[in-house]
């Protein structure tokens, strides 16, 4: 299977990003690119260990974490990353980071993924970055800070404009239950950039509708992002949002522009 032809570029960061933050994401993008000119589709996407999360862990995942914790490592901050688990610098700072969001659309050359992290500074989420590997595009916010984003505003479901997951054998009921009341749907596979688009007001919500599949590192950049632009983050179970070093824990994630949609959505979910 051939190697995807097109370049990683730079990341367009705004100014004022946390140092080792901004790093990370430059390292995430330069690894990417080496990754995706040495090795074919079929070497990117073949899974090469189980992560610390228990998932296995595709090749290009490797790849672009290794990258991330030299960064890490040289900076003395903490890491939490769902392959490499909680890496403890003794620091009051830790990096929740998901470094390839969409793994399987970034090994087959699927333009729809992205590098995603938020600071935590003693168990409190303070600033968040997602940048769109193939475009270099970027959201950062700090929290209590406006920023250029906002939400669509949207309050109801019907007739909104949605993201979700794709639907699997436990939440498949909960997905068509949404899908029937909304105008369009869209399965885009990074959990991170949709978010970061409802954030933007590109569309009106992302869910998860019940399968628990997202990780603290999921959502992370998500509870910053969201409520500086107006929208909000939650679980359909009402479960609460927190930095957890525990992998194990799973989460069904509400992104939406309003508090009345998220809450509409999660009680469509059941």
């Amino acid at each position: 299977m051939s190697k995807i032809s097109w370049p990683v570029p730079d990341p367009s960061l705004p100014h004022g990003v946390y140092t080792p933050l901004a790093d990370a994401a430059r390292a995430a993008a330069a690894a990417y690119g080496v990754a995706r000119a040495e090795h074919p589709r079929a070497e990117l996407a073949e899974e090469v260990a189980t992560g610390a999360d228990g998932t296995p862990t595709m090749r290009v995942d490797a790849l672009v974490e290794a990258a991330i914790v030299d960064v890490i490592d040289a900076a003395r901050v903490n890491l939490l990353s769902e392959e490499a688990g909680f890496i403890d610098h003794g620091s009051a700072v830790t990096l929740v980071i998901d470094p390839m969001d969409g793994s399987a659309n970034a090994a087959m050359g699927v333009p729809l993924s992205c590098f995603a992290g938020a600071v935590f500074r003693d168990g409190v989420a303070t600033e968040a970055l997602t940048v769109w590997l193939d475009t270099g595009r970027a959201w950062w916010a700090s929290a209590g800070q406006a920023t250029p984003y906002r939400t669509t505003g949207r309050t109801t479901l019907d007739g909104s404009s949605i993201s979700m997951l794709r639907p699997k054998d436990n939440s498949r009921d909960a997905w068509l239950r949404v899908a029937s009341r909304v105008d369009r749907v869209r399965v885009l596979a990074t959990t991170c950039l949709e978010t970061a688009l409802v954030a933007e007001g590109s569309m009106d919500a992302f869910v998860d509708p019940g399968s628990d599949t997202h990780r603290i590192m999921d959502l992370a950049a998500a509870m910053v992002t969201l409520p500086a632009a107006g929208g909000v983050v939650l679980d359909v179970r009402g479960r609460p949002l927190e930095f957890d070093v525990d992998l194990s824990r799973r989460w069904s994630g509400v992104a939406a522009a309003t508090r009345e949609l998220a809450d509409e959505l999660a009680e469509t979910v059941g």
